[in-house]
């Protein structure tokens, strides 16, 4: 199919698409690298009266790594993520969820900011950034504003960001010694979303056990979500083999598990509290220098 009838703008700066946004708020959508927007306008799902193309604005591709966090901007694409040195040595979890984004041309012109924007259920940045305790950079015409990761996410394919707001950066908090991340997905092998993913960002003390712990699930519910509860059962343990069986059992406890052709809503269930139980075991050997 081809999309609905539409007009064409491309950015020259952060302030140009601010105005726009103001004078289109409800009709306009942001065109960064395409991936989630092109097949739902050609679906018509998706039917902009305006498209604001912000490809040249070279100020959202920085990546910024200070003392106490990193600052990565909404242009940065998978592939600059997945390769970049930086990023490498500050914060590896996004390193290795870059790399498992959809397949190389996605990689090459997807963006982070995009990808998050889009609040895709089954997409893999979501579960990360929750699992990192990220705040989303907004900019509207009225200012800056910082949103709390865990206020991001509020429904299937929606976010706290207002219609008038360009996600313009990532914010990141530096982490410290006994710090250790994995990410465990089990991938459509069509399309590469997550069909369930798991991002663990945890802390040890000086006896090994878990002292500080942040799980971000996605692709289980119509959003991304922290199972807090499995994250409350797992504080003060070894995070050994019965202790993790157990609290995994809450992971999906008051969330409606999505249910489709790639599988029923209890083998997610089963699926999303197996991969916990990995990425945690990954992420403690990772803290403890295993």
């Amino acid at each position: 199919m081809y999309p609905a009838p539409f007009d064409y703008h491309r950015a020259t700066s952060v302030d140009d698409v601010l105005t726009l946004l103001a004078e289109h708020t409800d009709t306009a959508k942001l065109l960064a690298g395409g991936h989630s927007l092109l097949p739902v306008m050609k679906l018509r799902l998706a039917q902009p009266e305006l498209l604001i193309d912000i490809n040249d604005l070279d100020e959202l591709r920085n990546i910024s790594v200070e003392a106490d966090h990193i600052t990565i901007g909404a242009m940065v694409t998978h592939h600059t993520l997945a390769t970049n040195p930086e990023i490498a040595s500050a914060v590896s979890l996004l390193v290795e969820i870059a790399h498992v984004v959809g397949d190389q041309q996605v990689r090459n012109l997807g963006t982070i900011g995009g990808a998050l924007a889009h609040a895709d259920p089954a997409a893999d940045y979501p579960a990360g950034m929750l699992a990192l305790d990220a705040s989303i950079v907004a900019m509207s015409a009225n200012g800056e504003r910082a949103i709390p990761i865990d206020e991001f996410f509020t429904g299937f394919l929606t976010t706290a960001l207002e219609p008038a707001e360009l996600l313009t950066a990532i914010r990141i908090p530096r982490t410290g010694d006994s710090f250790g991340a994995a990410y465990e997905k089990l991938a459509n092998p069509a399309s590469g979303y997550a069909t369930v993913g798991i991002a663990v960002a945890l802390t040890t003390d000086t006896a090994g056990e878990i002292d500080s712990i942040r799980i971000g699930v996605t692709g289980t519910g119509a959003s991304a979500y922290r199972p807090t509860s499995v994250e409350e059962a797992l504080i003060g343990s070894a995070g050994d083999n019965a202790t993790l069986k157990a609290a995994v059992r809450t992971a999906t406890d008051g969330i409606d598990v999505m249910e489709d052709k790639h599988g029923p809503a209890d083998y997610r269930a089963r699926v999303t509290q197996n991969l916990i139980r990995r990425a945690v075991f990954r992420a403690l050997a990772s803290a403890n220098g295993a």
